[in-house]
């Protein structure tokens, strides 16, 4: 028996088609700037885009830690009222 199959039992017997695959990974290809802005965004394996996704993920976490960072420092050097201010318009 595959992998894939003793997985596909395992997780209730529910298993995804191959044209549900292509469909999402198709969905994921257009999602990517990386991938939609280039030339031949029709022939780029499943595997790339996945690994294109999960790269992506990664410099969007990145991003949030940066500007984490910068609000923490600077509700950090703001008074206290202006501080507030931030705070309640985030929080909407």
């Amino acid at each position: 028996m595959s992998s894939r199959r003793s997985r596909s039992r395992q997780s209730g017997g529910s298993r995804i088609s191959d044209d549900q695959i292509n469909d999402l990974v198709s969905k994921l290809q257009q999602l990517l700037p990386e991938i939609r802005n280039s030339r031949c965004s029709d022939k780029v394996s499943a595997s790339t885009v996945l690994q294109e996704t999960c790269n992506y993920i990664r410099n969007l976490h990145r991003e949030v830690d940066d500007l984490s960072e910068r609000l923490s420092e600077l509700l950090a050097t703001t008074d206290t009222a202006q501080a507030a201010v931030i705070r309640s318009l985030l929080l909407q």
